[in-house]
């Protein structure tokens, strides 16, 4: 039985290898293409990337996949996530494809996938593409006359950054405000800045020198100690630090203190709802988020809906409850009045725009709520079976969850785009919550070795 391609963010992995090899993008594009062939018109996909060294590699197969079967492709270069997203709908293409391994070392790459309505793939489609690149791929090959073209989109930056402005009040302004944005030598290191100055911000720039193999490299969101030290430094009123394709988000106030999602959750909601925007009676977050978060937005007369860890997941539960804003504690926010996936830009501009409208500090509007406790371990196996089938681990993570019933939670999960089991315990016994998530991470290791 041959390996399932897709996980929860499209296929992920270290590029030259398995399953990220120019052969397996190739065959992507003429699946993907032929599936997303309908009706007479001429069909066009639009492409965007990160700044991984590999994207080249990757963009010229899926390139030759989709014009083999007759699809003409729109290519952006560097571009967020987001921006992908909301162009396939701009450009009315019939399928979009972002290059990037998201927060990844640059060693790995991925393909995401987003339909005609910008929406990522439900994995009915992605089954029905693997089934596909199995099956009669070279059936039904474009004849010659009929092959794609391919073309550049120089404007495509452009095109992004007045989108994104738009979501900024046109009222207010962020003169007078000096802005850390850290790009992470990734896709927004043009885009990101130009925003927030265009909207009158002072910028000091970090991450914004890309050369293929730098990306995430202490830098970004995944690395934010970089810019809470630049705004202690430098005496500025924000830090925002991206991710490698911008489709998430953590920010500090200007005591170098750090603001995660669910910060920025409680922020955007409590705001929201004040003024009567906020559908669906709350926010929808993951089962990684912080019950302090929970437990203020109660205080709110607000809910907490859970979904699995995947924005993808987020995004399923916002339709089903009708909430226009959800997220991950990760910096993943989903503000479905603008867009259809995760963008970090977009949810920063809505933490400034509360800034600037009440005239308060970042540490004053963002400090909304004590976190309660939170500890969090990862663990790296070999390509393989998963530690979580093995008896003794299970027998552990059940032992685990039996002693802090009642006072937390105990989450033990594998990653769906990295060999990586995530432990995670949460409560108000600290000392508790770390004796048994020692004890399991200990087993896990050890089933993994």
């Amino acid at each position: 039985m041959k390996p399932k391609l897709f996980g929860t963010d499209g296929i992920r992995g270290c590029a030259n290898s398995f399953p990220v090899t120019p052969e397996i993008a190739m065959k992507v594009g003429m699946a993907a293409g032929r599936i997303f062939t309908r009706g007479a018109h001429r069909h066009r996909v639009v492409i965007g990337k990160d700044t991984r060294l590999s994207g080249y590699m990757i963009e010229s197969a899926l390139v030759s996949g989709f014009t083999s079967v007759g699809m003409d492709v729109f290519q952006f270069g560097p571009l967020p996530t987001p921006a992908v997203s909301m162009l396939t709908r701009s450009l009315r293409a019939d399928f979009g494809v972002m290059i990037s391994a998201s927060h990844n070392h640059y060693a790995d790459n991925g393909i995401k996938f987003f339909g005609p309505d910008g929406q990522k793939l439900s994995d009915a489609v992605e089954g029905e593409i693997e089934s596909l690149m199995n099956n009669g791929l070279e059936d039904d090959l474009a004849s010659p006359e009929n092959i794609g073209r391919a073309k550049r989109i120089d404007d495509a930056q452009a095109r992004y950054i007045e989108f994104a402005k738009r979501t900024f009040p046109r009222r207010l302004t962020l003169e007078n405000m000096r802005i850390v944005v850290d790009c992470a030598n990734g896709a927004a290191y043009r885009v990101a800045p130009t925003v927030f100055w265009e909207l009158g911000a002072e910028i000091i720039s970090l991450g914004v020198d890309p050369n293929g193999m730098n990306i995430n490299d202490k830098c970004g969101s995944t690395f934010p100690e970089a810019m809470c030290a630049k705004v202690l430094e430098t005496g500025d009123d924000i830090g925002i630090a991206l991710d490698g394709d911008a489709d998430r988000v953590v920010m500090c106030d200007e005591t170098g203190r750090l603001i995660d999602g669910d910060q920025v959750l409680a922020l955007i909601a409590q705001s929201w709802a004040k003024r009567g925007d906020l559908n669906g009676g709350g926010v929808v977050g993951t089962v990684m988020s912080n019950i302090g978060l929970e437990r203020h937005l109660k205080t709110l007369g607000l809910n907490l809906s859970r979904s699995s860890v995947g924005d993808r997941y987020v995004i399923e539960k916002m339709r089903e409850g009708g909430f226009n804003v959800g997220g991950e504690q990760s910096g993943h926010i989903i503000l479905s009045d603008f867009a259809t996936t995760g963008d970090g830009i977009i949810a920063a501009l809505q933490v400034l725009a509360v800034i600037a409208e009440e005239g308060v500090p970042a540490s004053e509007a963002s400090n909304l709520f004590v976190p309660a406790p939170q500890i969090l371990e990862n663990i790296r196996f070999t390509k393989g079976r998963s530690p979580l089938t093995d008896e003794k681990v299970l027998s552990c993570i059940e032992a685990g969850e039996a002693r802090i019933n009642g006072s937390g939670r105990l989450l033990v999960r594998k990653s769906g785009t990295e060999p990586v089991i995530r432990v995670m315990g949460e409560g108000d016994d600290e000392i508790l919550l770390r004796e048994v998530v020692n004890e399991v991470v200990a087993v896990i290791r050890k089933a993994a070795a």
